[in-house]
């Protein structure tokens, strides 16, 4: 037990150490993940043997489920609905239409079966929205027309759609029990819906309305009902995937109790997840064996890339009124990643044919989409000028709080202040500030320029903010018995040039403090720097 944790504890740290060397060369993150999985696996340096695709499936899945959920928590409605037909016809027509493409140009060809072909086109039908979501959000990458909230809603949609085409294709093979597969797809789509519908409007309710779940229980009682809506739905026969996203999407967009503290929560947990798929399927792979499929490999990584993925977005979106270079962005940015490797997992746990094969073939596509097509994504954007540099692209997903320009002051206007008995459009204010309200004892008074300043009260005013630069702080500092500033006057401390003692808090008193100001035990000294 204790050498697993130690292992796992190694692989986190490793995982973490990769996303930062990322940063440094330009490449996605996940990719360093994958390269931490080959480390560690039978062809690496620790030589661990795996190749359980069961267990894998499992594990992936699983993972899965978290990632689908915050894909749908973290889409902003509000901005998405504009494009949500578009989104809509690509991660379902489009996904359809991609396999169905890249099957037929694996059989003419490279020779494989329709069943074969299908196969592969289902599992490499969808878009990444991990890798999609980690390049536009580290780039700041907004793009025009609203081209970003369709990738979003786009990646983070259209894996339930290559599940099904992957259920479809596994079935194709022979592999399993035989199933009706319109009925299968009716089942897929009606339960995946309603399942997830009813699962937010429940766990919404709770949240909002009752006081049944305790304070600081709220992201255990999210994941549970992620957990259980996942269960329902597949115990039913729904596509599960859908479920799940279709209950991350609709409770991200109510205004549900804890919101603030669930997304960092799923951001999180949806992270290591991240991190488990990718180094899973790093550790499953086999380096030796890859050369014996590298040629198929770039031959359907050519096919999908320069011909079925455009193929499938210019028929859908050219008709809606899409410029020529938004389809081709749109096109490049269809990034095969984890998702697809999962589904090929799921396809080898079955017990499929080409099981070896299989999964190398779509590992190998996956590194490559998003080693290479991810890299450029930014360079491709601002080629087809695409890039829109006037907004930020986090105002796209549900954890970006839009940040203030005004900042609420008060002034406590004591026995002698200047203010004392003159009138609003009398005192000397700061350019741009206005003053508000005042608050004398209980009341609230709306201010007017005549309106009086009088002893004891609390003048209230707006005035335009300031968002200091990452070296800059404001620091509390709790004066002790022991402190060296203990009984100073702030002449006397030899502070550093770059540091101002702004505020000195005593008791209930708040002192603008000069060089004369001493400095007592129990201060709460608010330095800048």
């Amino acid at each position: 037990m204790t050498q697993m944790l130690f292992l796992v504890s190694v692989v986190i740290l490793c995982c973490l150490f990769a996303d930062k060397l990322s940063d440094r060369f330009g490449m996605p993150a996940l990719i360093g993940f994958m390269f931490v999985g080959m480390l560690f696996g039978s062809d690496g340096v620790f030589s661990i043997e795996y190749s359980d695709f069961s267990q894998a499936e499992n594990v992936c899945s699983a993972a899965l489920i978290f990632i689908m959920f915050y894909g749908g928590f973290n889409t902003k409605w509000k901005l998405a609905r504009p494009v949500a037909a578009k989104a809509v016809a690509l991660s379902t027509v489009g996904v359809a239409a991609t396999a169905l493409i890249t099957a037929g140009l694996c059989c003419l060809l490279l020779g494989f079966t329709p069943q074969e072909g299908f196969l592969i086109g289902a599992v490499l039908g969808s878009t990444d929205a991990a890798s999609v979501f980690a390049i536009l959000r580290k780039h700041k990458l907004n793009l025009k027309d609203g081209t970003a909230s369709l990738l979003e809603l786009e990646s983070g949609s259209n894996d339930p759609t290559a599940y099904l085409l992957t259920l479809i294709a596994i079935s194709l093979m022979g592999v399993g029990e035989k199933i009706s597969v319109p009925v299968m797809i009716a089942a897929q789509v009606v339960f995946g819906l309603g399942v997830g519908a009813v699962f937010a409007a429940v766990s919404g309710w709770l949240l909002i309305r009752t006081k049944l779940i305790a304070e600081g229980m709220d992201m255990v009682f999210v994941t549970a009902a992620v957990l259980l809506c996942y269960s329902v739905s597949s115990l039913m026969g729904g596509n599960a995937y859908l479920s799940v996203y279709v209950m991350g999407i609709l409770m991200g967009n109510r205004k549900i109790r804890n919101k603030r503290i669930l997304i960092p929560y799923f951001d999180g947990l949806t992270s290591l997840a991240q991190f488990l798929v990718f180094f899973l399927l790093g550790l499953l792979s086999f380096p030796r064996q890859m050369p014996a499929v590298l040629g198929t490999a770039v031959v359907v990584v050519l096919c999908i890339t320069f011909i079925a993925r455009p193929l499938a977005v210019f028929a859908l979106m050219l008709p809606m009124g899409c410029s020529v270079n938004q389809c081709l962005l749109v096109a490049w940015a269809g990034l095969r990643g984890a998702s697809s490797s999962v589904f090929a997992i799921t396809a080898v746990a079955a017990g499929v044919s080409m099981q070896t094969e299989l999964f190398h073939i779509v590992f190998t596509v996956s590194l490559f989409s998003v080693a290479v097509q991810g890299t450029l994504l930014p360079w491709v954007a601002h080629r087809l000028d695409m890039v829109d540099d006037t907004i930020d692209v986090r105002r796209t997903f549900n954890d970006y709080e839009e940040s203030s320009n005004f900042a609420l002051m008060q002034e406590q206007i004591f026995e002698g202040h200047p203010w004392v008995h003159r009138k609003i459009r009398e005192i000397e204010m700061p350019t741009g500030a206005l003053a508000l309200m005042i608050k004398r004892g209980g009341e609230n008074i709306v201010t007017r320029g005549d309106t009086e300043i009088q002893t004891g009260d609390t003048v209230v005013w707006i005035a335009s903010g300031y968002t200091p630069e990452a070296e800059e702080k404001l620091e509390e500092v709790l004066i002790e018995k022991d402190h060296p500033w203990c009984g100073k006057r702030i002449a006397e401390l030899g502070l550093p040039a770059d540091m101002l003692i702004a505020m000195v808090l005593r008791g209930s008193d708040t002192i603008i403090p000069d060089g004369s100001t001493r400095i007592l035990q129990d201060d709460k000294v608010v330095t800048y720097q």
